[in-house]
């Protein structure tokens, strides 16, 4: 028998317009990848340009998938390799979308499934910002968790609601949960984990400054051991504490009976230093002890954007499921690549591919696992 046109709309149509559609936005998603943990503009310039030339790429020349396969994954004017990064994320976002369409538009109808798609961006882009800097900008967590919630209030059947409210409430628990959740992993890790300490046989140089200039990070350098001050300072009360045997405070000498360098700031003789007035802290040091964190706290945002969007047992699972790939990739990395222990992890792309299995396969997968846990104990 034929098929009709609406079964050949349904069947094909629709289908490869959400896979170009996803491509398309995945194109979106390489710019936001590269320029905002950068600190550029999504918006200027325009157009996408090569990372190594700088040439502003024109229209016929930034078509999704194709033009990466046509130029063999090289810019057309430098020549220079462009990463296969590019063309996997527009991929994989084609995919995404593709995914999410099959499953969801037939139940959940257009507005959810495109709030849907807005969710698997957001987790995409996040992906590939913390593998490249170890960080998930607030623009997508704090910006993503206030567009699931109003999603949700617009949308409630995203959490298997009828009613407006009844999402939204769905949704801001959902935040809540996932915030509260992960904030509390970290607590605990930080009193497990939370402190590295460095002995010197020696006085031993240190210094506290921006050598890139006002907008860029603070680094705290230890002697040969060197940190950023938002991977040193979680939390306003967090401290460092060194031995000193000498100290100078914007390259002057400075006479001290006590220094310490504090979350938002430094504590001099018992006053108070403000962070912005201090541009360089230098000195000889015996010891130090520097606080340290088991994850980012973009990783808590992160999770609660999540369970803005997907609900509070969403946050539970992405948790639980990101716990166990994040240990076996570890344990990989350690016995098979024979990595160090100390190198830093990610943790975002396990969220985002707990999040992944969860909006897919989750609930069946885990009310699996809950019943063969039962059983098994119910055996002994």
């Amino acid at each position: 028998m034929a098929m009709s046109s609406i079964d050949l709309i349904y069947t094909y149509i629709l289908p490869f317009f959400a896979f170009t559609i996803g491509s398309s936005i995945g194109s979106f998603l390489n710019v936001v990848i590269y320029r905002v943990p950068n600190g550029l503009s999504v918006n200027e310039p325009k157009r996408s340009f090569c990372p190594n030339c700088k040439t502003q790429i024109p229209a016929w020349y930034n078509i999704p998938l194709i033009t990466w396969l046509w130029l063999r994954g090289k810019c057309r004017w430098c020549k220079e390799p462009i990463a296969f990064r590019y063309f996997m994320v527009e991929l994989l976002t084609g995919i995404c979308f593709l995914a999410i369409w099959q499953m969801a538009v037939g139940d959940l109808g257009i507005g959810a499934t495109i709030s849907l798609w807005i969710f698997a961006s957001l987790l995409i882009s996040a992906t590939f910002i913390d593998f490249d800097h170890f960080i998930i900008p607030d623009s997508i967590t704090i910006g993503g968790t206030a567009v699931g919630i109003v999603a949700s209030f617009i949308f409630p059947m995203l959490h298997e609601e009828k009613i407006w409210w009844k999402g939204g409430i769905e949704s801001l628990i959902g935040a809540v949960v996932g915030f509260a959740l992960l904030y509390l992993v970290v607590l605990m890790g930080k009193l497990a984990f939370g402190k590295i300490k460095h002995e010197f046989d020696e006085p031993t140089a240190f210094e506290i400054s921006q050598p890139g200039g006002e907008e860029a990070a603070i680094i705290i350098q230890l002697g040969e051991h060197s940190y950023e001050w938002g991977d040193v300072f979680f939390r306003k009360w967090d401290r460092l504490v060194m031995d000193i045997e000498s100290l100078a405070i914007n390259g002057e000498e400075t006479a001290f009976e006590s220094f310490l360098v504090v979350g938002d700031g430094f504590e001099l003789n018992g006053e108070r230093l403000e962070l912005e007035t201090v541009k360089k802290v230098s000195g000889t040091i015996t010891s130090a002890v520097v606080p340290r964190e088991a994850m980012g706290f973009g990783d808590v945002k992160f999770v609660a954007m999540i369970g803005a969007f997907l609900g509070w047992e969403a946050a539970f699972f992405t948790l639980f499921a990101a716990s166990i790939v994040g240990a076996v990739v570890g344990l990989i990395q350690k016995f098979v690549v024979k990595e160090e222990w100390s190198r830093p992890l990610p943790f975002g792309p396990y969220l985002a591919l707990g999040a992944f299995i969860w909006m897919f396969i989750g609930p069946a997968l885990w009310f699996w696992y809950v019943g063969a846990l039962r059983a098994g104990l119910g055996a002994e």
